[in-house]
């Protein structure tokens, strides 16, 4: 897919984000800058994937875009308009599931149209519209605790889609399930975002992950994050049988090349601290 020819759907201008903490051995309270002067564009039904090293602030960023954090300083808008907090318009995908285990796997996926006050009836077309689309329809009456972690994800998926958000952002979502459910999680997410177009910020350790999935990978550089460079994946869609090919090798080394030297939060001496300023978030939907 050319981005060239898409719409700006999210931008973030001059993102820093910055943590004040409290050092144990004399109590005075200093600065860590976790994000610095960070820009990005998002085109409007893109798949765009953030890679970097551990700490880099690549989940602060997206909780940024969620609503659920804000930066100490710059914007972030989507179709113009400024991110204040949560809204309906985003989706999130994190790796630990969140569902409700008191639900039905049916009533999971329905709690964000509850939210948009979904009629009843419209609710379970809805539903089943869905589970229909990440394979689950035949365990719309489970509940969490019967399926494994591939469904369990399917699910979250789901639910993330059935309200109809325009932005879907996803914080590792794969990362807990093992290597052949991992991929074929890829497959069916890429058949999902084919059919729905919905744009898609999907934040990820795995450089393999981020080649085979997206349109454009942001590597971040870190302490303090930002963004270090865009790769344009210019691979063929669909990507089935495109891992072993000589072009994703290509662009899974350039990535890596980019992701060496960079130290990750363990590398850098930091304050001995007591309890930094920490934002605690969870996905509502």
């Amino acid at each position: 897919m050319s981005t060239k020819q898409k719409s700006p759907k999210i931008i973030a201008r001059n993102i820093n984000r910055i943590y004040h903490i409290k050092n144990n051995s004399d109590g005075k309270m200093t600065e860590f800058q976790a994000i610095k002067e960070l820009d990005l564009i998002v085109n409007k039904g893109e798949f765009l994937a953030i890679v970097g090293p551990s700490g880099c602030g690549k989940s602060t960023f997206l909780d940024m875009i969620a609503g659920l954090a804000k930066p100490s300083s710059g914007e972030i808008f989507i179709d113009d308009k400024l991110i204040t907090g949560p809204a309906l318009d985003r989706g999130i995908v994190l790796q630990g599931y969140a569902l409700f285990p008191w639900r039905t796997i049916r009533k999971n996926v329905e709690f964000g149209l509850e939210v948009k006050k979904i009629p009843k009836n419209q609710r379970v077309e809805i539903s089943q519209k869905f589970l229909e689309l990440v394979g689950l329809e035949k365990f719309a009456d489970r509940y969490p605790h019967e399926l494994s972690g591939g469904m369990k994800q399917r699910v979250a998926i789901a639910r993330a889609l059935a309200y109809d958000p325009e932005v879907l952002l996803m914080d590792e979502p794969f990362a807990a399930v093992d290597a052949q459910t991992r991929e074929t999680l890829q497959e069916e997410l890429l058949r999902i975002w084919e059919k729905t177009k919905k744009t898609i910020v999907f934040v990820t350790h795995g450089i393999d992950e981020a080649v085979f999935l997206a349109d454009r990978v942001a590597v971040m550089s870190t302490n303090p994050g930002s963004i270090k460079e865009i790769i344009d994946i210019n691979l063929p869609r669909p990507r089935d049988g495109i891992r072993s090919s000589a072009e994703f090798g290509w662009y899974r080394h350039k990535i890596w090349e980019l992701l060496q030297n960079e130290p990750t939060t363990a590398d850098k001496k930091l304050p001995d601290i007591d309890v930094a300023e920490s934002i605690s978030t969870s996905a509502a939907l």
